[in-house]
């Protein structure tokens, strides 16, 4: 590449990089995301799964039990996909202020996410199998408080920096209350053993 498309294409980069969205863009937003208050008690979602294309290559709905104890949080997590599959999730949260960090089963290493007014960031790995293999699908996780009881999820997919996919879906709280047990893999007390 000649010295003068590189220079040409610097300040461009420059503007592109200057536009990407931050979690400080929502912080005059409300209501205010909490993650302890949100999600706790009895929760489920719908959603959707996209290709890279845009089409919509699968449908689940989730039931989700969440509980806290001071900064420490479990989000019990069942996934009931239309082809039948079920698939389970237990996350293990921290929140530090407005910050949190997170672990599950199939999260490569350690999510972190950063509130800000009505928003969250997360960002993470997660181990997808696609086709008899396990692939690591780099997941940039916003979260938006619509109200105190619905919160939009939409998450773009990406592997070695392209994009793979969207997750998008809708969690409604339905209690404070949980309408079932954690399941015994997923407990406050396993938390507190663990750290």
């Amino acid at each position: 590449m000649s010295l003068v498309r590189r220079g040409l294409m610097l300040p461009f980069i420059g503007f592109l990089s200057s536009c990407a969205v931050s979690v400080h863009d929502y912080k005059q937003r409300t209501p205010e995301l909490d993650l302890s208050s949100f999600f706790h008690g009895q929760l489920e979602a719908y959603g959707i799964v996209q290709d890279y294309r845009g089409r919509v290559i699968r449908q689940f709905k989730a039931d989700i039990v969440a509980d806290w104890s001071d900064n420490k949080g479990i989000l019990d997590e069942v996934f009931y996909f239309a082809d039948g599959e079920v698939q389970r999730r237990c996350w293990q949260l921290t929140k530090d202020g407005k910050r949190y960090s997170g672990t599950a089963g199939d999260v490569i290493g350690t999510a972190y996410g950063e509130a800000s007014g009505n928003a969250l960031n997360w960002r993470y790995t997660l181990a997808i199998p696609v086709k008899g293999k396990v692939r690591h699908i780099s997941l940039n996780d916003w979260m938006f408080l619509v109200d105190e009881n619905n919160l939009i999820n939409k998450a773009s997919m990406s592997k070695f920096g392209l994009g793979v996919g969207e997750i998008t879906l809708n969690i409604h709280k339905l209690s404070n209350d949980a309408q079932r047990e954690l399941s015994p893999d997923c407990s406050l007390a396993l938390i507190n053993r663990t750290k």
